[in-house]
Formats: structure tokens, C-alpha cells, sequence
């Protein structure tokens, strides 16, 4: 253990999940980077939903500004019906067939985002172009870049408030679309080399926690940790989850899941310990670290 601490190239503090205009950020990713740096941190991870096409302008900064970068994507996942996301660590991005998935629930989130546009047109001002007005070139588009739509139009007052009424699932907007099922993604992160941890997996409470019978399947097939410190995981769900971690032996997690001014997250409100990060890169095998 001591050598290892010794040999440690990465610096703290450590935020693990991060999104960028590659996504449903607000800022490009080399923005990220210099959000991080002026945020007091030393190591974080670029994990934009479905993508990682912002790799390298962040890896770039991030390097320049003396921080460590992680390599990251928060892949979608489906439940039961129930939306399931799994941030998957220094995978290979060259991988062909996690490749191939991406590009398929990429596309499929296109045409659910064009569905509910068409939906809403009936009851809102609202067109395709207002959609692409909130995106960048290349990015994964999907219903945040609707709610900032819809801001732009005056329909709602901030992203949030959109999702909380107009967006909402109970609201008859809401469209499914197609994801893998979790132990499916597990095995196409690890397939990649990369190491998979469920992102916020109590955001609604204990009951949405996936059940024990449910995660012994994903953890024999690579689940390597839960991101437990998260402002959306309730206080009930935390210590189910720590009690699960205990259990198997998972590596937890912290962060801020930062979207620049697309949700009031901040950088470094919760943070990942160096030990956790040191089992990270030492299970993975797809990529590397990127060190300052």
C-alpha cells in the first residue's frame, strides 16, 4: 500500500462526473477544464452522456492548468422502464462494439427528442431549429437542449423549472428511448477495459435503488462502485447504498455532476477520496490517466 500511495501521480481534491456542451453542459470542455482548475480541484473526470468526443480539448486544458484528467462517459442505461446511468472510467473509446451502442442510443435519443418536439408543437411555440439552437456540432442531443428550448421561448423560466412541468414524466411529454439494459452496459464498459459505477442510483429515493437480487447480476458481471455523495441521492438512499458497498466490497464515490449553468450543481460540493480513484485506474485497462 505504501508504494502505491508513494507512486501516486494524481492530485486531490477529485471530482469523477462532469458534463460539457458534448452533452448537456453548458460549457465546451475546455471550459470544463478551466472550471475545475478554478474550482480548487486536482483531478477531474469529463463524463458526458453517451460521448466522449470532448476527450481531448479537456485533456488538453486540464494539463496545461496542472490537473489530472480521467478519461470518462456516463452511458445510458434502461430498468424495468426506469432510466439507469452507469459512468464508465478510462474505457477505450476505439472499442467497436461499445462503440457501436453509443452511436445506437445517440441516434435513438435523437428521435425521441424530435418525438416530444412534435408533441409539444401542438400546445407550445416550439420548432426542431429552437432545439439545435441549444446544441453544439457533434453533441448527444436530448431532452436538457428541449428544456433550454423551451427557456429561449419564454415557456419556462430555467432549465429545471421546465423539467418539473412541462418535462415531466407525469406531464404527457415524456417518450422512452432505447438504451441497454444495466448488466448488458456493464459488460460492454468492462469489454472496453473501462470501470463501471452507477451514477446517483438513489436520486428517488431507497425504493429506486436497484434492489440486492438485481445488483449481484451486474456486480459478478465488473459493477466496480456506486457514486454515493451526490446532491439528488436522498439521505435514506445513501445509507442503503453505503450498506450495499459494504457489503460487496463496491468502490464509492462523490461528485458534483456539474452541467455549467445548466443545473445548480457546483464543482467540488462532493468528492471522491484517493482510494477510491487508485482501485479505479488499477482495475482499468482501456486508457490511461491523463497527468499534468
Amino acid at each position: 500500500m505504501d508504494g502505491m500511495l508513494a507512486s501516486r501521480r494524481f492530485r486531490g481534491p477529485i471530482d469523477l462526473h462532469t458534463h460539457s456542451t458534448v452533452s448537456d453542459g453548458t460549457e465546451s470542455p475546455a471550459e470544463v477544464a478551466r472550471a475545475a482548475a478554478r474550482a480548487g480541484l486536482g483531478t477531474f473526470a469529463l463524463t458526458d452522456h453517451d460521448s466522449t468526443d470532448g476527450w481531448p480539448a479537456a485533456a488538453s486544458v486540464a494539463t496545461r492548468e496542472g490537473l489530472t484528467f480521467i478519461p470518462g462517459m456516463e452511458l445510458s442505461a434502461r430498468l424495468d422502464g426506469v432510466t439507469v446511468h452507469i459512468l464508465a472510467y478510462l474505457i477505450d473509446s476505439t472499442n467497436a462494439e461499445l462503440a457501436a451502442e453509443i452511436e445506437l442510443v445517440r441516434h435513438e435519443r435523437l428521435l425521441r427528442a424530435q418525438r416530444i418536439v412534435e408533441s409539444l408543437r401542438d400546445e407550445y411555440l416550439l420548432v426542431w431549429d429552437d432545439v439545435l439552437a441549444q446544441t453544439t456540432p457533434g453533441s448527444t442531443i436530448g431532452r436538457p437542449h428541449i428544456a433550454d428550448a423551451l427557456v429561449a421561448r419564454g415557456h419556462a423560466p430555467t432549465r429545471s423549472a421546465a423539467f418539473a412541468t412541462i418535462l415531466h414524466w407525469q406531464s404527457g411529454y415524456y417518450q422512452p428511448h432505447y438504451a441497454p439494459d444495466p448488466l448488458r452496459a456493464v459488460r460492454l464498459i468492462r469489454a472496453a477495459g473501462g470501470v463501471p459505477v452507477l451514477a446517483h442510483p438513489a436520486a428517488r429515493g431507497r425504493e429506486w435503488a436497484i434492489p440486492s437480487d438485481q445488483l449481484e447480476p451486474l456486480i459478478a458481471a465488473g459493477l466496480a462502485g456506486v457514486e454515493i455523495e451526490h446532491r439528488e441521492n436522498t439521505p435514506e438512499g445513501k445509507k442503503h447504498l453505503r450498506e450495499l458497498a459494504e457489503r460487496y466490497d463496491l468502490i464509492v464515490t462523490g461528485s458534483s455532476d456539474y452541467h455549467g449553468s445548466g443545473k445548480p450543481n457546483r464543482l467540488a460540493e462532493n468528492l471522491t477520496d484517493a482510494a477510491s480513484l487508485d482501485r479505479i485506474i488499477a482495475e482499468a485497462t482501456g486508457t490511461e490517466p491523463v497527468y499534468a
